[in-house]
């Protein structure tokens, strides 16, 4: 479910494990961290890497890496880095140690003057903050190591990993249900459905140009829409990383039911149904 790993070079084991991973794994995308002199960024290519890390913006690793088209992530947690980031046309940066430092409010008043730059906090990262992060329009992603802690890896404890990393992608996409559409062969019956249920559970009504809400949990569709009954709608944080996230399970949207606001993606239909029923996914 999480389709990337960060190896850090902080033991002498990183190399060969990038090794592994990609012979194990190819379709992971991995990355070397921890990254400190052009000779590891060296070994590390070699190794089988796909990005580079690096706790601070040491100028000789990140030129070196810009020269030779090598994708680098630097950490930074002040505007004049942020400066000399942008400087060699980088354009994702992370920002280390982000708690530390001082948190989402530092990263908001820092980012603040710059608008072509994308933020990755990792240090401190936990679920506790993960969402608060993923919130801001500047930040690109998060890293965090709370899912592969060194007492579940040197006791083999797999399963607890697969089951924190599991968790950490549901609390960043946080699916829920939003309401169930019914579809209805024209405009009265519609109304006619609409209204029972309004009667029936004191749900409030209200009429749309091409459905009627009976409280926030029905809508029932004025002439038959997607869907052989209707369909699902399931609300997420973020529905660009959400559909990111589906199509890695192999279903993709139909684009052409997209709906914008602002220039925003706000809704879209799956390419998938569930008993007759068709999905349809939900900024929330």
């Amino acid at each position: 479910d999480l389709p990337i790993a960060e190896i850090t070079f902080r033991t002498s084991a990183a190399e060969e494990s990038i090794k592994v991973l990609n012979k194990e794994l190819p379709d992971l995308l991995i990355g070397a961290g921890t990254v400190l002199t052009i000779e590891q960024v060296k070994r590390a290519v070699s190794a089988g890497a796909q990005f580079i890390v690096s706790p601070g913006f040491n100028p000789k690793v990140v030129d070196y890496c810009v020269e030779n088209n090598i994708l680098i992530t630097p950490g930074l947690n002040n505007p004049t880095q942020i400066e000399m980031a942008l400087e060699r046309g980088i354009e994702v940066v992370k920002f280390f140690p982000a708690e530390a430092s001082g948190g989402l409010p530092l990263l908001e008043s820092m980012s603040a003057p710059y608008s072509g730059i994308k933020f990755i906090p990792t240090g401190g990262i936990n679920l506790n903050n993960l969402t608060s992060y993923l919130s801001n329009q500047k930040v690109h992603a998060c890293g965090g190591s709370w899912m592969v802690k060194d007492n579940l890896i040197s006791s083999g404890n797999f399963e607890e990993i697969t089951r924190l990393t599991q968790e950490a992608v549901a609390v960043m996409l946080g699916f829920e249900f939003a309401h169930l559409g019914i579809n209805e062969e024209d405009e009265a019956k519609a109304l006619d459905s609409a209204n029972l249920l309004s009667h029936l559970f004191y749900l409030p009504l209200k009429e749309g140009t091409s459905s009627l809400f009976a409280g926030p949990a029905f809508e029932v569709i004025k002439n038959r829409y997607l869907g052989e009954h209707g369909h699902i709608a399931i609300a997420t944080n973020d529905i660009h990383r959400a559909i990111t996230y589906l199509k890695m399970k192999g279903i993709s949207i139909l684009p052409e039911t997209a709906k914008e606001k602002e220039g925003k993606l706000k809704a879209v239909y799956l390419n998938q149904e569930v008993s007759g029923f068709a999905i349809h996914l939900l900024q929330k």
